[in-house]
């Protein structure tokens, strides 16, 4: 066997199950048919579905988990907002607590005065009358809240406003010229003889910036309200006399006499009806952005033109009654005459309604409509084409503001009464008091649009301001100098609206001088107020936002 050749080594390269299979499946001659085709896309398509399945299943436990992560940090959110309330309740505990507290003083020992007899005694002093101002002041804080002051038999001039009440301002009325001459004198409104709260001119700039008397800004006109000492009857007399609602009806009576005037005017009747329309369309196509209203103002301007050439032969009227001072004629005035057109004037009062109806119907949702409104409004009330003896007709505008929004002028009321919402500017449908959500939506537009009236700045312009800053300052301080105990959730509502996104225009008017009037607006004023409702926290709350989004720090 030594001579023999060795056994031939068995080959193990294809000794592999897999490797044999594979080259089988290679070699095989159906490894191409339709059959196998179909075999291997049934085994792809169930790979597929066994991955898409899995990564389904990943997917959703990572959705259960962020889910559960969202849902502990709400959690802890509202835990956080709780103990915060829970403590901000328990400090204003405290602050009720404090307040209530008294502390009984002892009375000071009698000090015997040295007798003197040509001094009056002690007793005779006490018992002196109270003076006018006295008296003077119990009347009109007792008339601010719709209450008739208690007086006696003994005391027939108790009252100073009744003697003045029904008689008009002088050189206010109508000229002897003027179509409204025949109309019926309007009866007097219950707001007659009742004088707008006053801010409080005693309180050093400290602890009440609406009392601070230097601050100026001539470009604008932004000067906050001046207080001037006068006797209290005359302070009384002016006060009896409600001149804004004295407009407002001779509004309406001039409407009246535009009715009878249609009648026997056919080119009136014919073109009046289409100058009101397309004033009132403009207006409701005003929209934001930068010259996007040109068209629009340009169409109004035009139609107020055409209505002071007279073309239609409209009466003539007394510009006078319209207007909340008299006013004289000025050198270089456009329009110096005792009468204008009367379809001019009535044009005009079409305009401000429309501008007090889009305020309404659309600021109260949306704030960011009203500044289009107010640039509009300045602009053609500062166009000295439609001046009368050298200043606008805009007392017609601020007449509706008046009636609509009476808080802005230091009228206040309870909410609970009749003559009270009467006061507010509560507005009646079809004889019944509109629901509460209605009213604040009312009165939201119409603070955020008198904001930007009177918040325009025309430091850079040749035209005369038509309402400046200064009437926004008085507007306010007559809100927050309102008696805690009387204080209404309407006029928090506008003074939340007349702040909200319009604290830098104010501030660019008034410097430091604004941020002490919003402090006082938004933290002392609130606070005060002994009942907290919704209304009163969302001033705190303008006064937290801003803070957060502007850093602006006010308390």
């Amino acid at each position: 066997m030594a001579g023999s050749s060795p056994a031939p080594r068995r080959s193990h390269q294809w000794s592999s199950p897999q490797r044999s299979q594979v080259l089988a499946e290679l070699l095989n001659e159906d490894r191409n048919s339709e059959s196998r085709h179909r075999h291997l896309i049934e085994a792809a398509k169930k790979e597929h579905d066994r991955v898409r399945e899995e990564a389904e299943r990943v997917i959703l436990e990572h959705q259960k988990k962020e889910e559960r992560q969202r849902l502990l940090e709400e959690k802890r959110k509202e835990e956080e907002r709780i103990r915060l309330e829970e403590q901000i309740a328990a400090e204003r505990l405290k602050l009720l607590a404090l307040k209530e507290k008294k502390v009984e003083i002892p009375p000071a020992p009698p000090v015997q005065p040295k007798a003197d007899p040509e001094k009056p005694s002690a007793g005779a002093s006490s018992t002196t009358p109270p003076t006018a101002a006295t008296a003077t002041s119990t009347a009109t804080s007792t008339a601010l809240n719709g209450v008739a002051p208690q007086t006696s038999p003994k005391e027939p001039t108790a009252n100073p406003f009744a003697a003045l009440k029904d008689q008009p301002k002088p050189g206010l009325q109508p000229a002897t010229s003027s179509p409204l001459v025949t109309a019926a004198k309007p009866a007097a409104t219950p707001e007659a003889g009742v004088a707008p709260a006053q801010a409080p001119s005693t309180l050093g700039a400290s602890s009440n910036p609406f009392a601070i008397s230097s601050l100026v800004n001539g470009s604008n006109g932004a000067a906050p309200p001046q207080p001037t000492p006068a006797p209290p009857q005359v302070q009384a007399a002016k006060a009896s006399v409600d001149r804004y609602t004295e407009i407002h009806r001779n509004l309406k009576a001039l409407r009246k006499s535009m009715k009878d005037q249609l009648s026997q005017n056919k080119a009136l009747k014919a073109r009046m009806g289409d100058m009101r329309r397309e004033i009132v369309k403009s207006i409701g196509q005003l929209t934001s952005g930068t010259g996007a209203n040109k068209k629009q103002q340009e169409k109004i301007r035009s139609i107020l033109r055409e209505a002071l050439e007279n073309r239609v032969g409209s009466g003539l009227i007394d510009p006078g009654m319209f207007t909340l001072e008299p006013r004289s004629p000025v050198e270089g005035a456009t329009h110096n005459g005792e009468q204008l057109p009367s379809l001019f004037l009535y044009l005009i009062n079409v305009f401000a309604k429309a501008t007090i109806k889009q305020f309404i119907v659309e600021t109260g949702a949306n704030p960011e409509t009203a500044d289009p409104i107010g640039m509009t409004i300045a602009i053609i009330f500062s166009d000295a084409d439609f001046h009368w003896r050298g200043a606008s007709m805009i007392d017609i505008l601020m007449a509706k503001f008046r009636i609509v929004c009476p808080v802005l002028f230091g009228y206040r009321g309870n909410e609970k009464t009749e003559q009270g919402r009467a006061r507010l500017g509560w507005w009646k449908d079809q004889g019944h008091w509109i629901d509460e959500q209605s009213h604040m939506n009312r009165m939201a537009g119409l603070g955020s649009g008198f904001a930007a009236v009177a918040l325009r700045n025309f430091g850079k312009s040749t035209k005369q301001n038509p309402y400046p800053p200064r009437h926004y300052w008085v507007a306010m301080a007559k809100i927050v100098n309102t008696p805690p105990s009387e204080v209404s959730n309407t006029q928090c509502l506008v003074l939340k609206a007349m702040i909200e996104n319009y604290e830098q225009k104010f501030i660019d008017f008034y410097g430091t001088a604004a941020l002490a009037a919003l402090r006082v607006a938004l933290i002392e004023f609130p606070a005060r107020v002994p009942q907290k409702s919704p209304a009163v926290n969302s001033l705190e709350v303008v006064a937290t936002l801003l803070r957060k989004e502007t850093g602006l720090a006010l308390s």
